[in-house]
C-alpha cells in the first residue's frame, strides 16, 4: 500500500482526496488544508492538520494548490528527501523546493467542485527526476487513471495553453453566445444540440476537416450581417479577430 498526503482543499484537491479515499491499494495519510472545514466532509478529522509542522514521512506528499502558491508551499514541508509532486500544467517541476525529490502530477481535466469526475477518463501527465520516483507516481497513477502520459515540464507547459484555447476560451465563448440569446430573449438550450455534436465530431475528424461556417467559407456576406448585428464592441473585435484567424489558417493549407 502506498501512503499519500494531499496539501490543498480547492477543486483539484477536494476530488483526489474523494478519490483516494476510496481506493485500498492507497492510504490517504494526511490533508493539509489552512481551514480544516474546507475537507471535513471528505475525510475523517484525525486526518486533516493545518499546521505544517504536523506533516508525516509517507511515499508521496501532492501539492494541489494554486500555481502561485507552489513554491511557498514546497518550501514550508519541513520534511527532507520526500517525494514532493505539484498538480499544476503550467509550473515548472523545478519550482518545488529542492530539500525533497521533485515531481508532477497532473490530471489534465477542468474540475468543479459540484461535478463529479471520472478519474477513468482523464488523461494524466507525471513527470520525475529519476526513474523510482517515476514508478511511484505511475503506480499512484494507476489506481485512478487509465490514461497515463510521462510529458517533461516544457510539453506541459504547452498542453496547459492548448488546453485553456479548447477549454476556458470555448467556454467563454459559451458565455457569450449564452449572454447574446438572454439578451434577444432566446434559451441557450437551443444551441446545446450544436455543441454536443460539435464536441463529439473531433473525436472522429481533424478540428481541421470539423470546421464550419461563414469564415470557412469565406462567406463575407454573412460575416458583415453578423458585424452589423453586434453591439457589444468586445464581441465585435472577438468576431472579428477569430473569423481572420480562420481565413488565415485555411489560406496556409
Amino acid at each position: 500500500m502506498i501512503q499519500v498526503t494531499i496539501i490543498g482543499s480547492g477543486n483539484v484537491a477536494r476530488h483526489l482526496i474523494k478519490a483516494f479515499s476510496e481506493k485500498a491499494e492507497i492510504e490517504l495519510v494526511q490533508v493539509f488544508s489552512r481551514k480544516p472545514e474546507a475537507v471535513n466532509d471528505l475525510v475523517n478529522s484525525n486526518k486533516i492538520v493545518s499546521d505544517y509542522s504536523q506533516l508525516q514521512s509517507v511515499d508521496l506528499t501532492i501539492i494541489a494548490v494554486s500555481d502561485n502558491a507552489i513554491a511557498e508551499v514546497s518550501n514550508q514541508i519541513p520534511l527532507k528527501n520526500q517525494l514532493v509532486a505539484h498538480t499544476s500544467g503550467s509550473v515548472a517541476m523545478t519550482t518545488l523546493d529542492s530539500k525533497n525529490r521533485k515531481g508532477v502530477f497532473y490530471p489534465l481535466q477542468t474540475f468543479s467542485k459540484s461535478k463529479e469526475v471520472d478519474f477513468k477518463n482523464i488523461p494524466i501527465c507525471l513527470e520525475a527526476e529519476n526513474d523510482t520516483d517515476y514508478q511511484t507516481l505511475e503506480t499512484v497513477a494507476k489506481s485512478l487513471f487509465n490514461v497515463i502520459y510521462q510529458v517533461n515540464s516544457e510539453q506541459r507547459k504547452a498542453l496547459h495553453v492548448a488546453a485553456v484555447f479548447v477549454s476556458n476560451f470555448v467556454n467563454h465563448l459559451y458565455e457569450i453566445g449564452s449572454d447574446i440569446c438572454t439578451e434577444n430573449n432566446l434559451s441557450f438550450d437551443i444551441l446545446k444540440p450544436l455543441i454536443q455534436e460539435t464536441a463529439n465530431k473531433i473525436l472522429t475528424l481533424s478540428p481541421t476537416e470539423a470546421q464550419t461556417g461563414p469564415a470557412k467559407r469565406n462567406d463575407t456576406q454573412t460575416i458583415n450581417s453578423h458585424l452589423s448585428f453586434l453591439t457589444d464592441d468586445n464581441q465585435k473585435e472577438m468576431y472579428k479577430l477569430l473569423t481572420k484567424s480562420i481565413i488565415d489558417h485555411g489560406k496556409k493549407l
